[in-house]
């Protein structure tokens, strides 16, 4: 490397405001050569399914006799509820005092406790409600009913545990990472904001696409390969400022669970992972808030009750670095702008002891301005939920979702006024049922239909006539079925099947291209459905308990994605489009084997796993070089289809209780495309290919008043496409490349640091706060952001190297009362 420059402001302005298909135009050809540049690959995954289909399942009631119970493990049961009104308790906390074994009610507030044969003090705690003990001898299986009593004093802070202890060796689950908001709050943050994305980049399998980045790689897929969702509504761009914040508030989120391949039956659409983040659903006793200042933003979040039976949560954030640049001495700075802000709201209401209805909502946006134009984006999301209880062995959960994603940029140069605007919305209704029989029939199933509507761009000059791309809309449904099946004390399988449909429909012109991708003709629909495609989704996983703390765990999945993202930029530009499987494009398809050891160490104190994965892609999209991606009418001629594969081995060692907490995690994988037209035919890497990643996350209690913690990362670079000589015509020195991402970046490491003081932490008073400290690249590292390459007349060739960060210090200040 030739030198290396932090990223100033006229970049990220560019990298804002001059879309890469305006740069490539602006690349010499001379001679029949093109300037070939570091290419940046596009992936493109979708959302399938269908709609218009009607569920017909005739389920006849199978009872089987239970086998012996030969295990250790005996199987405590039952359902929390309110003693007064006969309503379940959803999240209530359910485990044996003086054992690291618990778990938390799910929706219709059932439980299941596993535990070894002997004498225990049961304890059964759920905010606003008196907590309750009770003695139980556990010699055979019994189903035990809990009745709460609610309680108007504030309850004492107690550690509730988000699943059962011994779930990562006994669950079929394979693949599968679940985080607490409080697991997520202690570790080490960019410019004091917890951010559940940079979380999950800690993870086994997960990489992060940029520096300070929101997008993510997992398993060697590209970010639009993961389906994220907010309440069961998807988000489609998950990034403030760029991609260096999350969208997601840490004070109304209470955890997350991130599916690496497997994913549950009742989810499709991607290809990769599923990202399910929920917000709080509490039940407070009273008003209560919490809230934090740092030195970006600050935020607030409210809630409280109306009655015994309805409760409420509103939140909201902000970033205020724009509040200063009305102290700037230069006048352009006074009148820019740079924010972001979002709100959230959640209100849930009990109808009686069966029925229980949710509605949130999630409003957020960007906004960049300056004297030559402004820029903006945002996402929109709103759900509804019924959740009801048919049966006491037979649950319903029907929702109505929307969700909308859109960006604008403005300008007024010169008297002349133009806006660009462009974006993706759904509406979708899903309806899915769980049925309890018995241990060889615990069934789920259900439907859900989606309605896309992709706008790829849209621009408006004053004087002259509007240009749109035209974008379409696509019906995508699916119906699906699934059984859980234990056939020993030490054997459980599952096992289902997904049937996705996937329609273009709409007024629209259809571009077909000759075998050289130029437009041989076109064809014309007037609306209505003109092109579907139909898609099965096996999936079938198995657990074997070797004994009570290891087993080993295999499963095959295979997922089909029905849209696509083309992006402007490997660091995650809000600059992108959204567009569909069509007559051109067919859906793509991954087929997933995976097979796993764990074992768990004194108690579960200690959780360790490996885990081997192997992934073959068939339709993998890209795109040919110097591929115009926004606002490029015929965008489909410039996809180029072929197939891929992935795989790796991940090790993961996690500590859960004592003083130090946390878990040391690597990864061994490759990733790569063999796409015909593209590198001569010859299998290239994927873009977010990176052969090592080490991930290390502790924190240690010194004291009630006192805690650290530490991250330290490193993966191997990315992937990329260096010159390897140059050519000269008339003097203009022209580069020339390398085969496709045949090079790395340098390699990626960087520590994190992190203090929490709580000054009075057996303060009775109804208000109390904390200090957080956190150096974010705590030696400096100068990781690489972008890399450039400049071709002197007389000197030789240099590439300059630009970082982001070094050295970036925070405070932040959170309360809570």
């Amino acid at each position: 490397m030739h030198a290396q420059k932090p990223v100033c402001a006229n970049q990220i302005i560019s990298f804002i405001f001059v879309p890469k298909f305006i740069e490539d135009r602006m690349i010499q050809k001379s001679a029949g050569q093109r300037y070939t540049r570091p290419f940046i690959h596009l992936k493109y995954k979708p959302v399938f399914v269908r709609a218009g289909m009607i569920l017909s399942l005739l389920i006849c009631c199978i009872y089987s006799s239970s086998g012996q119970n030969n295990h250790r493990k005996i199987e405590i049961k039952g359902v929390v509820t309110d003693i007064n009104t006969g309503e379940t308790l959803s999240g209530a906390s359910v485990f044996a005092k003086a054992t690291s074994t618990g778990v938390v009610s799910d929706d219709a507030g059932r439980y299941v406790l596993h535990l070894d044969k002997g004498n225990y003090l049961i304890c059964v705690a759920f905010v606003g409600y008196k907590t309750k003990e009770f003695p139980l001898e556990v010699n055979t299986s019994q189903t035990i009913d809990v009745q709460l009593e609610p309680n108007v004093q504030e309850l004492e802070e107690i550690t509730i545990l988000g699943r059962d202890e011994t779930e990562n060796v006994t669950s079929v689950n394979m693949g599968v990472e679940r985080m607490s908001i409080k697991e997520i709050q202690r570790l080490p943050v960019l410019m004091g904001e917890v951010d559940v994305i940079k979380a999950i980049q800690l993870l086994p399998g997960v990489q992060a696409t940029a520096e300070g980045g929101s997008g993510f790689s997992v398993r060697g897929g590209s970010p639009d390969q993961n389906l994220i969702l907010l309440d069961n509504t998807t988000v489609y761009n998950a990034s403030h400022l760029l991609g260096f914040f999350s969208v997601f508030n840490n004070d109304v989120v209470s955890g997350l669970e991130l599916y690496k391949g497997d994913l549950p039956l009742k989810y499709g659409g991607r290809l990769s992972s599923l990202l399910s983040v929920e917000t709080k659903s509490d039940n407070p006793q009273g008003f209560h808030g919490t809230g934090g200042v740092g030195l970006i933003s600050a935020r607030l979040m409210l809630e409280g009750n109306i009655g015994d039976r309805t409760t409420w949560l509103v939140g909201g954030r902000r970033s205020y670095a724009d509040i200063f640049l009305i102290f700037a001495k230069d006048e352009a700075l006074r009148k820019s702008s740079v924010y972001f802000y979002d709100m959230n709201a959640k209100i849930s209401h009990r109808f009686s002891a069966k029925d229980r209805v949710e509605l949130s909502g999630y409003f957020g946006k960007d906004m960049f301005a300056a004297e030559v134009g402004q820029f903006d984006y945002g996402n929109a999301t709103a759900s509804l939920t019924w959740k009801h209880t048919i049966s006491k062995k037979w649950f319903a959960r029907v929702g109505l979702n929307t969700s909308k994603y859109g960006y604008g940029l403005g300008s007024d140069m010169e008297g002349v006024e133009a806006y660009w605007d462009a974006g993706i919305s759904d509406i979708a209704f899903n309806a899915d049922f769980d049925m309890h029989i018995s241990k060889l029939w615990n069934l789920n199933y259900g439907i859900s239909s989606t309605l896309h509507r992709f706008s790829p761009g849209h621009v408006s000059v004053v004087g002259y006539p509007d240009y749109e791309v035209q974008g379409g809309k696509a019906l995508e449904h699916a119906i699906y079925l699934s059984n859980e099946q234990k056939l020993s004390d030490r054997l459980t399988f599952r096992y289902g099947l997904r049937w996705s449909i996937f329609q273009n429909l709409g007024k629209i012109i259809i571009f077909n291209y000759d075998n050289n991708h130029n437009v041989r003709d076109s064809t014309y629909h007037n609306g209505g459905i003109y092109n579907a495609y139909g898609r099965l989704e096996p999936r079938i996983g198995g657990v074997f308990l070797i004994d009570a703390s290891s087993s080993v765990k295999a499963n095959y999945a295979r997922n089909v994605q029905f849209i696509q993202l083309a992006e402007n930029s490997a660091a995650g530009s809000p600059v992108n489009v959204w567009f569909p499987a069509s007559p051109n494009i067919k859906p793509q398809i991954v087929d997933m084997f995976s097979a796993g050891y764990f074992r768990n160490f004194k108690k579960n104190t200690y959780e360790t796993s490996v885990e081997m994965y192997y992934k073959n892609l068939t339709g993998v999209i890209d795109f040919a070089e110097h591929a115009d991606l926004l606002l490029n009418q015929y965008l489909e001629g410039d996809i180029r289809i072929g197939s891929g594969r992935a795989y790796g081995i991940e090790f993961m060692v996690k500590k859960n209780s004592g003083k130090l907490t946390g878990f040391v995690n690597y990864t061994l994988s490759r990733s790569e495309r063999t796409i015909p037209e593209i590198n001569h035919g010859k299998t290239y890497l994927a873009p977010y290919d990176k052969t090592h990643a080490v991930n290390i996350a502790l924190n240690y209690d010194f004291s009630k008043k006192l805690n650290v913690s530490a991250t330290w990362v490193f993966a191997s670079g990315a992937p990329t496409t260096y010159p390897t000589g140059r050519f000269e015509i008339d003097g203009a020195y022209f580069p020339i490349y390398s085969g496709r991402n045949e090079y790395r970046k340098p390699a990626y490491h960087r520590l994190d640091l992190s203090l929490t003081f709580v000054p009075h932490p057996d303060s009775k008073k109804r208000w109390k706060s904390e200090w957080n400290f956190s150096l974010y690249n705590a030696y400096g590292r100068k990781n690489p952001w972008l890399i450039t390459y400049s071709q002197a007349k007389t000197a030789t060739p240099t590439a300059d190297m630009v970082y982001l960060f070094r050295f970036v210090p925070s405070v932040t200040y959170n309360f809570k009362f």
